[in-house]
Formats: C-alpha cells, sequence, structure tokens
C-alpha cells in the first residue's frame, strides 16, 4: 500500500510533431488557415470524447471569435485539456502563448498529435469508437462492462 503512495507518476512525452510543422500536413494546414473553427471543432470532440460534436464545438469557436476576439482563449483551453489527456509536457503559460503568437500553428499541432495517437479525424469520435470496435478493441475512453445484471 506504502508503494503505490509514493509510486512516481507516469513521464511526460512531448507533442508528436513540432509546433511550426504545419506543412508536414498541407491540407489541415489550408483548412486551418482559411476556417480554424473547423480544426478546432474536430480537435474539441476528440478531446471531449463526443460530449460536445464537431459543429457545435467549432460554431462556439467562431461565435466567441466573432463577437470577442477571444476564439484563442477558448483553444488554448483545449490545449491545456488534451495535454492533460495525453501527459503531453507544457502548461497553461505556454499553450496561452502559442495560441496567442500562431493559433494556426497550435491548431494543427493539436490535430496532428490526434492523427498521430491513430484518431481519424474525418470520423469524429463516434466514428473512431465504433472503428475500435469493429477492429477487436475496446470503445476508446469507454469502460468495458458486460450488459445486464449478474448474480
Amino acid at each position: 500500500m506504502e508503494a503505490q503512495l509514493h509510486a512516481k507518476p507516469h513521464a511526460q512525452v512531448e507533442w508528436s510533431t513540432g509546433f511550426c510543422d504545419c506543412s508536414s500536413d498541407c491540407g489541415n494546414c489550408c483548412i486551418t488557415l482559411c476556417c480554424p473553427c473547423i480544426t478546432f471543432g474536430q480537435v474539441a470532440e476528440i478531446v471531449d470524447r463526443g460530449s460536445t460534436s464537431c459543429c457545435a464545438a467549432g460554431a462556439l469557436y467562431m461565435l466567441i471569435d466573432l463577437i470577442t476576439s477571444c476564439g484563442r482563449m477558448y483553444a488554448c483551453f483545449y490545449s491545456g485539456k488534451m495535454r492533460a489527456q495525453y501527459n503531453i509536457k507544457g502548461d497553461g503559460c505556454t499553450d496561452c502563448l502559442k495560441h496567442f503568437c500562431c493559433n494556426l500553428c497550435a491548431l494543427t499541432q493539436q490535430y496532428r498529435e490526434l492523427k498521430h495517437r491513430g484518431f481519424d479525424m474525418s470520423l469524429g469520435w463516434a466514428g473512431n469508437a465504433e472503428k475500435q470496435q469493429n477492429q477487436g478493441g475496446v470503445a476508446m475512453g469507454a469502460p468495458a462492462f458486460q450488459g445486464g445484471m449478474t448474480r
């Protein structure tokens, strides 16, 4: 029991791609340049594990950005959420600096990170979970359990 209390946390990892590697996925780079709300929505749906839809997150991002010019702050929040989920090195200050200096680079880095982790961004959360189940795995983020009551 005492060993569990003093166990070291998992080591934090680096982002799988660099901050300025936007051109490594030219298609996503162009989409993000023209309409960042699309990339943001795709990232938010996966990070929120399907509790937020791509359309709702993207529309909210666009609305916040149009009314207050603070869409970057909203995206910064998701950077922190994603770092926490995947134990990626960084902190809130760095997240904000990245989004305020180059939101395009920050959003595409998040997108590439999720792709690197095996997500097909065009499928969304539900599509990725279904794909995982069809390949014989457990749905991502969903607990494995047997249905019904047993005695």
